[in-house]
């Protein structure tokens, strides 16, 4: 490996979450002296989830197949929707346990410093999903578990006015949710209390 190639693999690891410059260093030093058993098994994998998982076409999951694991279970209630921002939501609240249902993974929050608006969130394909759940079942409940930051509530808040029109229950986690706080990063029994003690939005 030229020393071009190693400063830019160390570059590359400095740019994800929660590694710096010097922790980039020490994982690559530590992966070249194990390429057999980390290096070349690492490389794999990337290769592999960069060439064939993608998004989910109906709620955005990360799949290699066209519907994710959860989308095609049959024992999920089909009567309520989860709209969470991130991939990473949706895994803690899995993780926790405290929901059944079905999600939809906006990709981020409303946010126009950013360009992240209602078409970068592919909320017309929300609004589409809804509808069609609306149309099948006569009650049905759609939880918007964004963040509880300032975005995350304007994001809750443009959601829910959007499916006024519909005959669905919208309701939102209940700030046992901190302030601030983002779901992958709360603990699994704090989402459990935020989960059953959500109350109707509006």
């Amino acid at each position: 490996m030229s020393n071009d190639s190693l400063q830019n693999l160390i570059k590359r690891l400095g740019k994800l979450p929660g590694l710096g410059p010097r922790s980039a260093q020490r994982a690559a030093l530590a992966l070249i002296k194990n390429k057999e058993r980390d290096m070349l098994p690492l490389a794999r994998a990337l290769y592999d989830v960069a060439h064939y998982y993608k998004p989910c076409v109906q709620c955005n999951n990360l799949t290699e197949l066209d519907k994710c694991l959860i989308c095609n279970d049959p024992r999920r209630d089909k009567t309520r929707l989860c709209v969470v921002e991130d991939v990473s939501d949706l895994w803690a609240m899995e993780r926790a346990g405290v929901f059944q249902g079905k999600y939809f993974v906006l990709g981020g929050n409303l946010n126009i410093m950013d360009g992240r608006g209602p078409t970068e969130l592919g909320i017309e394909k929300l609004i589409s999903y809804v509808t069609s759940i609306s149309a099948l079942y006569n009650a049905c409940e759609i939880i918007l578990a964004t963040s509880a930051t300032v975005e995350g509530q304007t994001t809750a808040h443009y959601i829910a006015e959007r499916l006024e029109e519909l005959s669905v229950t919208i309701s939102r986690l209940a700030h046992g949710v901190p302030v601030g706080g983002e779901l992958n990063y709360l603990d699994d029994g704090t989402l459990a209390l935020a989960m059953k003690a959500r109350t109707p939005l509006g």
